[in-house]
């Protein structure tokens, strides 16, 4: 096994790094890595039904699609990720709680009854500090996991506080559970490097045949190379969501209504409703016909919707209320 903690805390970097050593390395692989803040979302998941997109867009906080399922998670600078990357017999490789152990034996020597509770979930007294995916690719798994270790919490829920109502869709929905910090239960103050660092000692215990590993400079290109091609683009990281049902009623100031309704598939208006007090009824399926076949996101329809003279469509709302009204 090879063993690193990454040098990098880009987000992007550090997701597609994990897909890199998983499809382009024999060896077996334990690394971490800590992230600028970010949201990352499971791959089945509809990005725009798991994340409060206005609240990302104010602290352009990044939002990337990770190869593995399971839910949404925040990570910060405050929350350690781990990652397994091993080889073995396909019907046997997933086993959360076997890659799990080694971060609940490390707390455990710290005196933090940590445990593993449901499908992949790690706790500490009830509360969750981790939550692990995996991903298989041919004969090996990629399973990660995080570690909130000091994260803001208060960010966390904000940023993955969404409305429910307004997607219908079989995507794989996130479970909130009571999630609580790592530092919080130690005897004694330590850095998240540190804690870092006493993970691998543990892990080289363990496997005393472990090396340690180093990035080469055409790893590094190959994984920036993955970057561009995937995990920084909108078709990737929203794009890829499942196909799924958008409405939403929104009520302006005096007394105006607008009612959104579309079908959306692989990120693209597919068809649209609208039904409200504010349209020129004469000339909305002309303004209609415009948006299907767009993007469902915000530059695409913000850049038609200002091209466009709106009074022709619509009246008194601004603008900015209509783009309000289609997320």
């Amino acid at each position: 096994m090879l063993y690193f903690i990454s040098s990098s805390t880009n987000p992007v970097f550090n997701i597609a790094c994990e897909e890199y050593l998983l499809k382009n390395h024999e060896d077996d692989f334990f690394f971490l890595y800590t992230n600028t803040p970010a949201l990352i979302v499971g791959k089945h998941q509809n990005t725009l039904a798991e994340i409060n997109l206005d609240k990302a867009e104010q602290e352009n906080i990044p939002v990337i699609r990770r190869m593995s399922g399971g839910g949404t998670v925040f990570h910060d600078e405050g929350n350690l990720n781990y990652c397994f990357i091993k080889s073995g017999e396909k019907s046997k490789l997933v086993d959360f709680q076997k890659y799990s152990q080694p971060i609940i034996d490390t707390l455990q020597k710290l005196h933090v009854n940590a445990k593993f509770e449901g499908k992949s979930d790690l706790t500490i007294d009830g509360k969750k500090f981790s939550g692990n995916a995996s991903h298989i690719f041919k004969n090996k798994l990629m399973q990660h996991g995080t570690m909130l270790f000091s994260s803001d919490l208060n960010r966390l829920n904000q940023l993955l506080k969404v409305n429910p109502l307004k997607f219908k869709d079989r995507g794989i929905r996130s479970i909130r559970s009571k999630v609580t910090n790592i530092s919080e239960y130690l005897s004694h103050s330590m850095s998240i490097d540190n804690f870092a660092q006493l993970i691998l000692t543990d892990l080289t215990t363990k496997f005393p045949d472990a090396k340690e590993f180093e990035l080469s400079a055409i790893d590094i290109e190959k994984i920036e190379a993955l970057m561009t091609e995937k995990y920084n683009n909108w078709e990737w990281n929203y794009g890829y969501s499942p196909n799924y049902i958008f409405e939403k009623l929104s009520n302006f100031s005096g007394g105006i209504i607008l009612e959104v309704s579309m079908t959306v598939e692989k990120g693209i208006i597919k068809n649209l409703n609208l039904l409200g007090n504010c349209l020129v009824e004469n000339h909305i399926l002309d303004f209609k016909s415009l948006m299907i076949g767009q993007y469902h996101n915000k530059e695409t329809v913000y850049k038609h919707i200002n091209n466009l003279k709106i009074n022709l469509y619509f009246k008194h709302i601004t603008q900015k209320e209509i783009l309000s009204a289609f997320f």
